[in-house]
């Protein structure tokens, strides 16, 4: 009779420990690489068991003492089935022809989503970031570590390509609880998609809000990749259809907030003002270059209609 407690029932003997310092090198520079915490760490701490690092256990005497941890750990069974179910995902790693992972999870009947989430955990820690989202994306499954998994999926983008963190969000559609993940996540729907940005901030309270939204226009305006994707971005922001709230915090940001210093805010204003048939506030701009005839233009058309 299958029994968690005794360590051959977890980990059968004949097994090979895959735990072999070129393993341990690997995983030790995933820490690294991930600000000196694995997904695997933060579990473990979750549940109850505080000692750093006690993954990966080096030997199979650390194994065993590992093992033993987890048994006398104050937490439910199937969460400690979780743990030894991630171990063994290592060990599934070393052999292709031995699933060690899924006979004990037939064995000990930890639950399928148990199951898909410690495994998106584990492609998480290997930065397989493609096969992770299949699983920690799952329908099935609460967003667990939601933060976490935003934050490590914003930073891995290369190329302003924020697929995977965004297809996340809107998978699993978490509440974010750490400012660090919200405007991490926030930027990156910026950068994507303006529209989207705009309408996820609306769904914040209204401090929140106006900081989301300014921080909104700063990252447009930020991240053009070159001139003529900046302008087009400048005038896909000019052209929003704000509410009196927001048309109020774009004003005030770009004439006397931070956002006056960003490169096309003069330019924003005024192709807002020219959407916005705001013509008479006009006249106040002195400019040169692209702007100079249309602004004259507009004045010359604007006193002809006085007269």
């Amino acid at each position: 009779m299958f029994d968690y407690t005794n360590f051959h029932d977890v980990f059968p003997t004949g097994l090979q420990l895959p735990y072999d310092r070129k393993l341990q090198q690997e995983i030790e520079a995933r820490r690294k690489h991930a600000d000196g915490v694995l997904f695997i760490d933060r579990v473990l701490k979750a549940l109850g068991i505080q000692k750093s690092k006690i993954y990966p256990p080096k030997t199979e005497n650390a194994l065993r003492q590992m093992h033993q941890q987890i048994c006398e750990a104050g937490m439910s069974t199937h969460h400690k089935f979780s743990l030894f179910y991630y171990l063994l995902l290592d060990y599934d790693d070393l052999s292709n022809d031995i699933y060690a992972s899924e006979n004990f999870a037939g064995l000990s009947g930890t639950p399928a989503n148990y199951q898909l989430f410690m495994k998106g955990l584990w492609y998480m820690d290997r930065q397989e970031y493609s096969r992770a989202l299949e699983y920690v994306a799952h329908p099935s499954l609460d967003p667990d570590f939601a933060d976490d998994i935003i934050i490590t999926l914003v930073k891995q983008a290369s190329d302003n390509d924020f697929g995977l963190a965004l297809s996340y969000f809107y998978s699993a559609r978490p509440i974010l609880k750490s400012p660090i993940a919200l405007e991490l996540l926030f930027d990156a729907m910026s950068r994507t998609n303006v529209t989207e940005a705009l309408l996820y901030s609306r769904t914040h309270p209204q401090h929140t809000r106006e900081q989301l939204f300014r921080r909104w226009v700063s990252s447009v305006l930020s991240s053009g990749r070159g001139e003529e994707d900046l302008s087009h971005r400048a005038s896909e922001l000019a052209y929003m259809p704000f509410d009196s709230l927001e048309e109020t915090w774009f004003e005030e940001f770009l004439t006397a907030g931070q956002g006056r210093n960003l490169k096309k805010a003069k330019d924003t204003l005024l192709i807002r003002k020219i959407a916005c048939d705001r013509f008479d506030e006009i006249g106040q701009y002195r400019t040169s270059g692209q702007w100079a005839s249309i602004l004259e233009g507009i004045r010359a058309g604007t006193q002809g209609q006085t007269e």
